[in-house]
């Protein structure tokens, strides 16, 4: 197993990857698309506010530009494990079944061509049209650290998707007043099996694996939308539509932890034993949807030892990154709150890999 670091597009610099380096990590997971320095962490969700405008229509990641991101993680003694998250901008009309789909169809292909050419081994995503949503600020770590929660009912009020929007990102500031309307679960599922049957054959010939991550908050519907994986055993039902060693999982182990339904080390061992996991995404929580709060890696409702001795008895040997992980009272909170929880994993896979 491998110890990774996921970084906003904004933090890809020299600096955070010798952050990592130091830390432990030999890997590095790219958020290509930078939500977060375009708003605030948590969109203002009462209101019709979001985290930005990504108005990048046309405008596709090109060879050169994937090149140039894995050689400046290879110079700093790294390696590019995956990519994280499309653009809302390349494929809202794949996500809302719009007249442009066909087109962004054939836009992803030609970006997973690209990945492929560049040698970037996994694309992660999620199939999602309101996103990750509803999360809320507060004190809820050890200490008084800053993180987040949800809430449920207590929490922010949902409201439509307005047009023009997807993931709480902006794609088209300029569209026609009005919401995307009510999306139903059979009809996410439809509009996902039309996206895997199209993909997965291009992502098997440029090598590449599409990587499904869950829904995070793993609730039925989000602001009129349905969500595809809010239960653990909706992973199977997604890999089988079709079975590819390329159609795999971005297995992020609080989401499932979040989930009302199943086990979380059942479902570990499901999907780490049909070696569909492509990387992993580790936090610890507290609590279930409709409430819980994010907690410091070792405070929280997951075993961290249980789950890695899981992945190693299945022989799995991807990327774990630290996912979401409380803020510490420092000069740099974000850095002070990963490194502990890297650290953490780091010393616990370790002691996994020695028994």
């Amino acid at each position: 197993m491998k110890l990774g670091l996921g970084l906003y597009r904004h933090m890809l610099t020299a600096d955070n990857f010798r952050f990592a380096k130091q830390a432990g990590a030999t890997h590095i997971v790219a958020h290509w698309v930078d939500y977060f320095s375009q708003g605030p962490r948590i969109p203002e969700t009462d209101s019709d506010t979001c985290w930005g405008v990504s108005d990048n229509r046309g405008k596709l990641w090109t060879y050169e530009e994937l090149s140039e991101l894995k050689r400046s993680v290879n110079a700093e003694g790294l390696e590019l494990a995956a990519i994280e998250n499309f653009d809302p901008s390349h494929w809202y009309d794949i996500l809302l079944d719009g007249p442009k789909k066909p087109q962004q169809l054939e836009d992803i292909k030609t970006i997973i061509r690209n990945m492929g050419k560049a040698g970037i081994p996994v694309m992660g995503y999620n199939f999602s049209i309101a996103g990750v949503w509803g999360h809320v600020e507060g004190p809820y770590a050890r200490g008084g650290a800053p993180s987040v929660g949800f809430l449920g009912p207590d929490g922010p009020a949902e409201r439509p998707i307005p047009n023009g929007q997807v993931w709480n990102m902006i794609y088209d500031p300029d569209a026609a007043p009005g919401t995307v309307g009510t999306v139903t679960t059979e009809q996410l599922w439809g509009r996902l099996e039309d996206f895997l049957r199209a993909v997965v054959p291009v992502a098997e010939e440029a090598g590449v694996r599409l990587a499904a991550h869950p829904d995070d908050p793993p609730m039925p519907s989000i602001r009129g939308t349905a969500r595809l994986v809010n239960q653990p055993q909706l992973y199977q039902k997604l890999l089988d539509i079709v079975p590819s060693y390329n159609n795999a999982l971005e297995f992020c182990q609080g989401t499932i932890a979040e989930m009302t339904d199943g086990d979380l080390y059942e479902a570990i061992d499901q999907y780490s034993a049909q070696g569909k996991i492509a990387y992993v995404h580790m936090r610890n929580v507290r609590g279930k949807v409709p409430k819980y709060h994010e907690v410091f890696i070792d405070e929280g409702d997951v075993d961290v030892a249980r789950c890695l001795r899981i992945y190693k008895k299945n022989g799995f040997d991807g990327v774990i990154i630290a996912d979401h992980t409380p803020q510490m009272n420092c000069a740099a909170p974000w850095h002070a709150g990963m490194a502990f929880a890297m650290g953490y994993i780091k010393g616990v896979m370790r002691m996994v890999e020695a028994e």
